[in-house]
């Protein structure tokens, strides 16, 4: 009786995000909605040009569209909330929306984790064994591997968010981030926490260490199959197939570890100086790293290029 009268003291939480640097509000309004136009607006064109391209019905761009996607639906949990709370001075969100956010947010940056890893995997066969790469990453290989990277994130996301809400909220609501970010809300709790720790280190293996291993181990058989090839043509042809996901891999997992694993400062003003630095790193993660994307691989890819401005001409041409 008595957790249950705690955990219902809390009703709402209040996101404190950059209240504390009222200057800083206004420039970050800015930037973040413009930033967000762009993930709207690249990862929309990148996806209807990977369904509406015949010539991109492949593995590789059936992945980028499922990326774009869900680059897409990950800032859409959180960017929205983030700008009202620039707008309005100590943004208060109530228990269920803030459980429903955390939700969607983990579920989208752990399907993230795996699908990138699937794009490895991709990458190889498409350089390692281009002659039955056809036959290996089939329709019934790789839709299958897509829906299993959203159905574990998910399902882990549902996990997390279960283990969350059921702990007592008796003290502080004060959320000192943009968005209810699950390790800032997991502070709130006035219980022992530790089963939940345990689950987020089982659950950073599963989608951090797993995934990157894979990732690493398939890109130390891709560069030594590219350096095989014998004319520098098929070398560059070879590597730009596979760099624009180098690139996300290094942007999307750099940031990752560096907001995790950098080490907590223990004096008090340090410690505030990097709250505000690991809000900021968070925004870049959220939102930066969405932006990049599609930018990364309409620059890198002819045939995005290409299909892209088919599109336009279509469009044109219609009107």
């Amino acid at each position: 009786m008595e957790k249950v009268n705690l955990t219902s003291a809390i009703t709402e939480f209040l996101l404190l995000g950059l209240s504390d640097h009222p200057k800083l509000e206004k420039i970050f309004f800015v930037l973040v909605l413009l930033m967000y136009l762009v993930i709207l607006l690249g990862n929309g064109v990148l996806i209807l040009v990977t369904i509406l391209d015949s010539h991109l019905h492949t593995p590789m761009y059936f992945f980028l569209g499922n990326l774009s996607f869900l680059d897409i639906c990950y800032t859409t949990t959180s960017v929205p909330l983030v700008l009202d709370n620039f707008l309005t001075p100590r943004e208060t969100i109530s228990f269920s929306a803030c459980a429903l956010q955390m939700t969607l947010s983990f579920a989208m940056a752990g399907t993230e984790c795996l699908l990138l890893g699937m794009m490895a995997f991709d990458r190889y066969v498409a350089i390692f064994s281009p002659l039955r790469y056809p036959m290996i990453m089939s329709r019934t290989t790789y839709v299958p591997m897509a829906a299993s990277s959203w159905a574990i994130g998910g399902a882990a996301s549902v996990v997390h968010t279960s283990l969350t809400i059921r702990l007592p909220f008796c003290g502080d609501n004060v959320i000192n981030h943009f968005t209810c970010e699950i390790l800032a809300v997991l502070k709130l709790a006035c219980a022992d926490i530790s089963i939940n720790v345990i689950s987020m280190g089982v659950t950073n293996v599963i989608f951090l260490g797993v995934p990157v291993m894979f990732i690493s181990v398939s890109y130390v058989f891709i560069i030594a199959t590219i350096l095989r090839i014998p004319s520098a043509e098929g070398k560059r042809k070879a590597f730009s197939t596979c760099s624009a996901h180098l690139t996300v891999v290094v942007i999307f997992y750099g940031t990752l570890f560096f907001m995790y694993a950098k080490p907590k400062s223990k004096d008090s003003l340090g410690a505030d100086k990097q709250d505000l630095s690991d809000k900021l790193i968070s925004l870049f993660y959220g939102v930066v790293t969405p932006m990049l994307n599609p930018i990364i691989y309409s620059l890198r890819n002819k045939d995005v290029k290409a299909a892209a401005k088919n599109l336009v001409s279509r469009k044109q041409f219609n009107q």
